[in-house]
């Protein structure tokens, strides 16, 4: 699967690691309804440290639709909670 850091690029990642992903990403959607900026800073840093560890970065010049899209890492709590859908960030 393909997934998109705003602001970094593309990465591949092996569908297997999607259990774990959805664990943090669930772990950032409480914070965010909690509205807990400390928390949601540490739920949002290590989501996307995580997702930069799985992954293998596409080259820049390689664009394909991405099966989903993070924030950047420099995004505010409010900008991640008008990103997020019932599911959080990542589908599924």
């Amino acid at each position: 699967m393909i997934v998109r850091i705003l602001g970094e690029g593309q990465l591949t990642l092996q569908q297997d690691h999607l259990d774990e992903l959805n664990k943090l990403d669930n772990e950032l959607l409480a914070a965010v309804r909690d509205g807990e900026d400390a928390k949601f800073r540490a739920a949002m840093d290590a989501l996307l440290a995580r997702v930069r560890e799985l992954g293998e970065p596409m080259p820049v010049e390689e664009i394909k639709p991405s099966d989903f899209i993070l924030p950047s890492a420099d995004s505010s709590l409010d900008e991640v909670r008008d990103l997020l859908s019932s599911d959080g960030l990542i589908p599924g």
